[in-house]
């Protein structure tokens, strides 16, 4: 049980003076100071943490709640009246209640109160009789007169008087008898209490609302955890089983090579041995036989020698230690799930390496060019996967301290974008290399052209269309018309029978222009021609 004076004191505030914690002095409730002023002061009620500001007289001058005094006298009365004190003498157990004065009265007290001959007419009723009452209360007394009852109100003042109050401090207040005010203030607290109702209801909405989502968050929660408990373990059980696959290709790819090195081994021996064989016949021949035996030998032997000669092999193994794991590489599905990872035995042959593009021997300064360079293994197939040490080089002839930057972008898939850009027009030499081994094709030369020329005439059928019958027009194909024309004409003389450009005379229309005379020429009169 908690009590508001011991809530005041753990709180540290103090209402009569003092010192707050920290040492600065309090002023006493006593000292001369306007309300304004005043420090409001608060404690925290300790079941919910709400705060309750105090009045300026504190705990003392709150309120009492009398309708809750009541409901305790009654839980008590319902109790067989345990923890109940004589109202008088303060001493012992209630047994009976005076009806008129409202008071609780133990069996001495109750026979004292019959004999007074002011109170010898008071109803008394036993405890047990009262515990199907609803009020018990006592009368509500005035505070500063004790011994009167509030009965009157005061409209200035707003609160319950007595007799005494109003002809003391509330002296020419206007006021009247509480049963008479009742209803007026009763029923402005009804309206109060009617707009106060919808947020009730609001708030209890809300709170059914909150109540209702949060049971079905917890049943969301618990279904989605189920999903993802389900699909954890599927994954799992994918995961284990493309592990065992992956496990089991790799010791079949082991078995393989090794049944393959071991017929390689196999051959390469018995081969080994007839040449042994053969070699130690004949040195032993030359060293050990005479001049006759070697004669007669000497066919068998050159015929043994000579077959052995041509017999066909390879020094170089058809089998590498090369097996990789790629963590990256799509596996495909396994149980519905997408998997990752892949055993790799291929390795990059240099020699099968293809490079491919439009830039691979021309370039234009200044501009970006490109090529791309296809991974292969030994057997000619794409490598289907990145990863290589790619390193290229753009090297100009006449500059060769200053190489060109390069970028290599690696697609992933076996192939790999390469770009530059060279900054001057010339001849250079391009590397290109994998485990500093050059790919088939590399060095090549690259002939870097100046940046392209753009046409500054016109695209035309003929100068007479394209400049509204100019006669001093003039176009580079050299076509002229009769009657005074300087340029070309349908169907005249030197007209090429075609579109072509008026300031090079070429007939493409998305091409670099050759032109490299003035611009005072006679033929830059047509650039100023629209079509």
């Amino acid at each position: 049980m908690w009590t508001l004076l011991g809530l005041l004191d753990d709180s540290g505030v103090t209402l009569e003076g003092g010192e707050a914690p920290g040492g600065e002095a309090r002023p006493s409730r006593t000292e001369p100071k306007s309300r304004s002023l005043q420090p409001q002061i608060g404690i925290l009620c300790p079941v919910c943490d709400a705060q309750v500001d105090l009045p300026l007289g504190g705990v003392k001058a709150l309120t009492i709640d009398h309708l809750a005094m009541n409901d305790v006298m009654l839980e008590s009365l319902r109790g067989e009246g345990q923890g109940l004190v004589c109202d008088l003498c303060s001493d012992r157990e209630v047994e009976k209640r005076c009806q008129t004065c409202k008071a609780n009265l133990c069996h001495f007290c109750c026979q004292a109160h019959r004999r007074q001959k002011k109170t010898m007419y008071h109803t008394m009723v036993d405890l047990k009789d009262l515990k199907g009452y609803s009020r018990v209360g006592k009368p509500i007394l005035c505070p500063a007169h004790p011994a009167e009852e509030l009965r009157l109100f005061c409209e200035l003042c707003d609160r319950p008087v007595c007799r005494d109050c109003v002809v003391g401090e509330h002296r020419e207040h206007p006021y009247d008898f509480t049963s008479n005010v009742i209803h007026k203030h009763g029923d402005s607290v009804r309206e109060l209490l009617r707009g106060t109702q919808p947020h009730v209801e609001a708030l209890e909405e809300a709170l059914a609302q909150i109540k209702s989502v949060n049971s079905g968050l917890q049943e969301r929660v618990e279904a989605v955890a189920a999903d993802v408990r389900t699909f954890s373990e599927g994954y799992i059980k994918a995961i284990e089983e493309h592990r065992d696959k992956l496990l089991k290709q790799l010791d079949d790819i082991r078995v393989q090579k090794e049944n393959s090195l071991q017929l390689q081994k196999a051959q390469l021996e018995q081969l080994l041995a007839d040449m042994r064989t053969g070699v130690e016949f004949t040195e032993h021949l030359l060293t050990s036989g005479s001049d006759l035996e070697i004669l007669i030998t000497k066919g068998v032997v050159v015929e043994r020698l000579r077959k052995l000669n041509k017999v066909e092999y390879s020094a170089r193994l058809g089998v590498n230690d090369k097996i990789s794991f790629c963590p990256q590489e799509k596996a495909g599905q396994c149980r519905g799930y997408e998997v990752y990872g892949a055993i790799n035995t291929k390795e990059v042959d240099p020699s099968k390496c293809v490079l491919q593009g439009e830039d691979l021997h021309r370039a234009r300064e200044k501009q970006t060019a490109s090529f791309t360079l296809l991974c292969k293994d030994a057997a000619g197939e794409s490598m289907g996967r990145g990863g290589d040490n790619v390193q290229v080089a753009v090297v100009p002839k006449d500059k060769k301290d200053s190489p060109v930057r390069t970028v290599v972008k690696d697609n992933k898939d076996g192939s790999y974008h390469v770009s530059y850009t060279p900054k001057e027009p010339g001849v250079y030499t391009v590397w290109v290399c994998i485990r500093e081994q050059h790919v088939q094709g590399s060095p090549f030369t690259v002939t870097v052209r100046r940046k392209h020329r753009p046409h500054p005439g016109v695209f035309h059928c003929c100068t007479f269309c394209s400049s509204g019958g100019q006669k001093t027009a003039r176009c580079a194909c050299g076509g002229t018309m009769p009657g005074g024309y300087l340029g070309c004409g349908h169907g005249h003389k030197g007209h090429p029978g075609r579109p072509h450009w008026s300031c090079c005379g070429k007939f493409i229309e998305k091409s670099e222009c050759t032109y490299t005379g003035g611009q005072s020429a006679p033929r830059s009169l047509l650039r100023t021609v629209a079509l």
